[in-house]
């Protein structure tokens, strides 16, 4: 009955986890979410008055497809500002959310059977976005000792005939894994050479990044023509529920995307819109984002320490976003008598099961020795997390 597209389509694994976790909690459960990446800060105060002013002022009409012009314009200052990339107002799109803004660019871009590379781990909507377009995804595997980031040998390598894409993000979900400035124009110097093939590089973490400036790949100028830059405000500015991203492209291609766009869903929210602008102007180093980068830097520091007294626990080392990504492998192959681990998912449901705490298991991202934990929650849950995972891990051998 349902078409072979949605049949295809796999449920989004954090979202999956995080719905089973609401299940248990309804039974009276006491669950710890660690699936979800999602900041457990509030949107700060002076973006929702801009919200709260905005309805005052009645920006309750269809806004433009692409968004409001001043959005975009502010958008346009900020990749200056932040980025030193310079585009200009009709080659911005705001989307519902930059997931949205990932989906336009591949549907205007990928034919039924276009390569789509994607350097793995990978965030898991690329595959099955790229399955909607009936593109093939290709993966490179990147691996922990070098903190899961793909080389430019890898990325050539993998190239095609009827390669047409590359996806990529930095800080990266689900490793936060953060590319150098030499790292990407390295990558950029391999790419430059095949001038079809588009670069999508997802920079929705920019601003949680422990290392210090962020780089884009869209800094260079002989990549340029072939790069999307995507980002949004959910991460940075604790705004998940505001639904706003956005992509700054080359004009064919922004003007794709409002095409397709006009089609789905018309322009984003106009209030969400509006709380948007005001967080676009603000600054990396505004107090709002600096608290949150530190208290984020602080729980990545306190996990690693925790998690690094279980045995068999092979950790990487994140330098952005708010996820570690260990391999796990160790206990493949354990039981507890009853349950036979078997694989990450196996482990991930054992931990929901049997200490209560949500996990992702490294199947989603690519890497099936791995699994995901979010960080974005408090250093109490995080301890109690590991306390139980320590009790529950004890009684597999």
């Amino acid at each position: 009955m349902l078409s072979n597209r949605i049949n295809y389509l796999s449920e989004s694994e954090t979202l999956a986890m995080a719905r089973k976790s609401r299940e248990l909690k309804a039974k009276g459960h006491n669950v710890i979410n660690l699936s979800l990446g999602e900041p457990d800060f509030n949107t700060p105060d002076y973006i929702k008055e801009a919200a709260k002013l905005a309805i005052d002022n009645n920006y309750t009409f269809y806004p433009p497809v692409a968004g409001y012009q001043d959005l975009r314009e502010a958008i346009c200052l900020k990749l200056k500002r932040d980025n030193g990339v310079d585009y200009t107002c009709d080659q911005v799109v705001v989307s519902t959310g930059a997931k949205q803004s990932i989906a336009n660019v591949v549907l205007s871009l990928v034919n039924p059977g276009d390569e789509v590379i994607l350097p793995a781990p990978y965030w898991v909507s690329y595959k099955e976005i790229v399955k909607v377009a009936e593109g093939k995804a290709v993966f490179i595997p990147g691996t922990i000792e070098h903190e899961f980031k793909v080389t430019p040998e890898q990325i050539k390598g993998a190239i095609t005939s009827k390669t047409k894409l590359i996806i990529y993000s930095s800080p990266c979900n689900p490793t936060g894994a953060v590319y150098t400035k030499e790292e990407l124009k390295a990558i950029a110097e391999v790419l430059v050479k095949y001038p079809s093939i588009y670069i999508i590089g997802d920079e929705i973490y920019e601003h949680i990044n422990f290392i210090g400036k962020h780089e884009s790949m869209a800094q260079f100028d002989f990549i340029k023509k072939q790069m999307i830059i995507v980002n949004g405000v959910s991460k940075a500015f604790a705004m998940t529920g505001w639904r706003i991203g956005y992509i700054a492209a080359p004009l064919e291609i922004a003007k794709a995307c409002d095409k397709l766009q006009g089609q789905f869903t018309s322009g984003a929210s106009s209030i969400a819109q509006r709380a948007a602008l005001k967080a676009i102007a603000t600054t990396p180093d505004t107090p709002e984002l600096k608290t949150m980068q530190k208290a984020f830097r602080e729980r990545r520091d306190l996990l690693l320490k925790l998690l690094g007294d279980i045995p068999g626990m092979k950790l990487n080392h994140p330098d952005g976003a708010f996820y570690i990504f260990p391999d796990i492998s160790y206990y493949f192959g354990k039981s507890d008598g009853k349950t036979v681990i078997q694989n990450s998912n196996d482990l991930c449901m054992y931990f929901l099961n049997k200490a209560y705490v949500a996990t992702v298991p490294g199947e989603a991202f690519g890497d099936p020795k791995c699994i995901r934990f979010s960080y974005a929650t408090s250093t109490d849950n995080l301890v109690e997390a590991v306390k139980r995972l320590k009790l529950a891990l004890d009684g597999l051998r």
